[in-house]
């Protein structure tokens, strides 16, 4: 049953035209409704039906407003987390949640949240109600940015009044004093001319001034005191960015020569038409070794910044960088070509390396560089989200494929340097959360990498995701062997990046074993101990718990004891004294083993008296190596009935084994007096429980991997599980009444 309000209420009520409806004061009852009507889709069902059950959440809950704002509003921001993965699969933006507080039905107050998103990614045919379409169409759009920028000003003596291009008519700014400072009363933006380029190109405020010296040929001058290098010596910066404008054009120009069959050839075989080489600057590098160098001092350029660009290098005497290779353009964020990544194409190329990258320069900054940021930061400014893959192909894959927020490093792992970059694009504070998301291949080098990410996970307060097609693929070829749709999928399926790392750690376990579970926990409680961000580390103790199936609190004990570790290493403590090398196999007078070793005593040392009790004992109910080899032997030999009677029947058991630590157990077993004068309370106590030993055991392990399990994706496995366990249960139970005797 659904409840429809006014005034929407005859606008939904074509879509349920075989539902019966009912009146509820000024509502309308909609009855007969299917069962998963109220439900959540699963976010792998098909990119239809989501956008279709999107557009009915929408005309349901959502609104447009008058200035064509979308807006969605929900009671519980799960719903709203849950709708911006479904926009993330279906290609559309939204803005960060944000909430209020409000008098509801009740008296106390409760928190509405809300959900903007990008109309430029919606469509006319989304809004099923007409009044919503209407206003979308007519509407000024207010969230749908137009991203132009005042080019130029001339002085004046008037104080100018001018408008903002993101808000509607009547709201602006003054520039006073002609050196571009304001305020705008719309949006709320301030500033100069300095703060402007730090915002818009995510600059510092030093390399905003250092930029903006270098355009306008003002030459900056370091104060007495300053601790700072003094300014490089060298070709001023902005020759270094325009030779490597000139090489990038000149490059372009040769991709389409004769010479460019193969680079041409490589580009069409990974799905790369003409215009995507256009758009992204791809160039040929001739293999003549002076082609470019020749074409730079034609233009003007002096052999010194032609080195100092990264273009040049010198030997016997000055020779291109780059010989007989695919040419990718590595821009900075305004979109200045600051280096190349090139490829190896000739299988005679005498470099043998797959990818050369121009060195370290004045302006190029490997460490500090990431390819397609130029094309991708609007899109990640607008959505607040990142998608972090591993090579130019794959960022010209995912662009392609609609996903626009795609960047990658450029020869290097993603560093530190990269995320302190990448935050002043997703404006990634603690007010507004967005999405960093890695692809990563799904082999051991892929898991490292994850490991090594989720280690600078703490460098972003957006949450750290990660993508991994399970055919191991990535980006550019699920384009060029599924089409644009997988790669967008591709992003949508993401996983929080601490779930990946630590099911990769936990999937290196048998966890049907008592010590592989362990092992586990160990390895993933060491991971966890060594976050900074210490109020994460409950969560994870939790997430660990579940994945291994232990008590939670088993896995923060653990935690614990691996940060007490980590931190008496970090003190630098003494090294404890090596103790003797010790046997993997445990002490057989643990009293762990206690119930095993006092049952051997009986078996070996009166035989007759345990008679048929032990038929039901077998190997897995001895937990000690060495007691299960003693077992096994008395099996082969008959069994303890076989003993009975048997004056010698100690001595043919040691005479059978051919360990030499098993004989002496069966010596030392054989001679070692018992507690007690062995009756039949004394052996059930001994045997019985023995078997009780194991039923705990073994309900401990199905517990262990029920809590593994999800009963929605595999109900048969679950419900046979539990049916098993709801046996042992019984069966231990029976064991314990034997145990305590029969009622008085």
């Amino acid at each position: 049953m659904a409840l429809i309000c006014p005034p929407k209420d005859r606008a939904m009520l074509k879509w349920f035209p075989n539902s019966h409806t009912s009146s509820s004061g000024d509502n309308l009852l909609v009855h007969h409704l299917p069962r998963f009507f109220k439900e959540l889709p699963p976010p792998d069902e098909s990119v239809s039906y989501l956008y279709g059950w999107l557009a009915g959440y929408f005309a349901a809950d959502g609104c447009v407003a008058a200035d064509g704002t979308v807006i969605l509003n929900a009671a519980d921001r799960e719903d709203l987390e849950f709708v911006r993965l479904i926009c993330s699969r279906l290609g559309i933006a939204t803005y960060g949640i944000t909430s209020q507080s409000r008098v509801g039905f009740g008296p106390e107050p409760s928190d509405l949240h809300r959900v903007h998103f990008v109309n430029d990614d919606l469509t006319d045919a989304f809004f099923l109600l007409d009044s919503h379409r209407e206003r979308f169409q007519a509407a000024t759009k207010k969230y749908a940015r137009t991203g132009w920028v005042v080019r130029s000003v001339e002085a004046t003596d008037r104080e100018e009044e001018v408008f903002c291009a993101e808000v509607e008519d009547g709201h602006a700014f003054t520039l006073e004093d002609n050196i571009l400072t304001g305020n705008c009363f719309g949006c709320n933006e301030s500033g100069d001319v300095i703060s402007f380029l730090m915002k818009i190109d995510g600059l510092t405020f030093g390399e905003t001034v250092e930029r903006l010296a270098d355009k306008y040929g003002v030459q900056l001058r370091r104060e007495e005191g300053d601790v700072r290098e003094e300014r490089p010596k060298g070709p001023p910066r902005q020759r270094l960015i325009e030779a490597n404008k000139v090489a990038q054009e000149f490059y372009a120009e040769q991709l389409a020569t004769p010479d460019a069959q193969v680079a041409r050839q490589f580009l069409v075989e990974r799905g790369f038409d003409q215009e995507a080489a256009a758009t992204f600057g791809l160039g040929f590098a001739p293999r003549e070794g002076e082609a470019l160098f020749k074409h730079l001092r034609g233009r003007g350029f002096t052999q010194e910044e032609t080195v100092e660009a990264g273009l040049v290098a010198i030997g016997r005497s000055a020779y291109d960088r780059f010989r007989g290779r695919l040419l990718w353009p590595i821009r900075d964020a305004p979109g200045d070509t600051i280096g190349f990544g090139a490829r190896r194409i000739f299988d005679d190329d005498k470099i043998e390396a797959k990818y050369l990258n121009t060195p370290e320069t004045r302006i190029y900054k490997k460490s500090q560089v990431l390819y397609g940021l130029d094309l991708a930061r609007r899109d990640i400014a607008k959505s607040s989200q990142a998608v972090i893959v591993e090579g130019y192909t794959d960022v010209m894959a995912c662009h392609l494929a609609g996903v626009g927020t795609a960047v990658a490093t450029c020869g290097t792992a993603f560093g530190d340097e990269h995320s302190k970059v990448l935050r002043r694009f997703l404006h990634d504070h603690e007010e507004f959360r967005g999405e960093v998301i890695f692809t990563f291949d799904g082999d051991a080098a892929g898991q490292k990498a994850a490991i090594r990410a989720f280690g600078g996970d703490q460098n972003f307060v957006s949450q750290t995701y990660v993508a991994v097609e399970p055919d191991g693929l990535d980006p550019c070829d699920v384009r060029v062997k599924k089409g644009d749709a997988a790669v967008r999928e591709l992003v949508a399926r993401r996983v929080p990046l601490y779930r990946f790392v630590l099911s990769n750690i936990v999937g290196k376990y048998d966890l049907d074993r008592a010590d592989g579970r362990v092992d586990a926990l160990r390895e993933s409680a060491r991971l966890v101990s060594s976050i900074r961000d210490k109020s994460k580390v409950d969560a994870f103790a939790r997430e660990i718990a579940g994945m291994i199936g232990v008590d939670i609190d088993e896995a923060r004990a653990e935690v614990r004891r691996a940060a007490s570790r980590q931190s008496r290493d970090a003190r630098g403590a003494a090294p404890e004294v090596a103790a003797p090398p010790r046997t993997n196999v445990p002490d057989l007078r643990d009293p762990r083993f206690e119930t095993e070793r006092e049952t051997l005593k009986l078996v070996i040392q009166h035989p007759m008296a345990i008679g048929r009790t032990t038929t039901d004992l077998g190997p897995n109910d001895f937990t000690h190596p060495t007691y299960r080899a003693v077992w096994e032997l008395v099996e082969a030999a008959g069994g303890s009935v076989a003993g009975a009677g048997d004056t010698s029947w100690g001595t043919k058991l040691r005479d059978s084994a051919q360990d030499p630590a098993v004989a002496s157990a069966i010596g030392a077993l054989g001679v070692e007096p018992l507690k007690k004068e062995p009756d039949a309370s004394y052996v059930a106590q001994h045997v019985v429980r023995l078997m009780e030993l194991t039923a705990a055991r073994r309900i401990a392990a199905i517990k262990s991997k029920l809590q593994r399990t999800n009963p929605v994706e595999n109900p048969e496995e679950f419900n046979k599980m539990f049916g098993e366990l709801a046996a042992l249960e019984a069966h231990r139970r029976a064991l314990r009444d034997r145990l305590a005797g029969p009622a008085q």
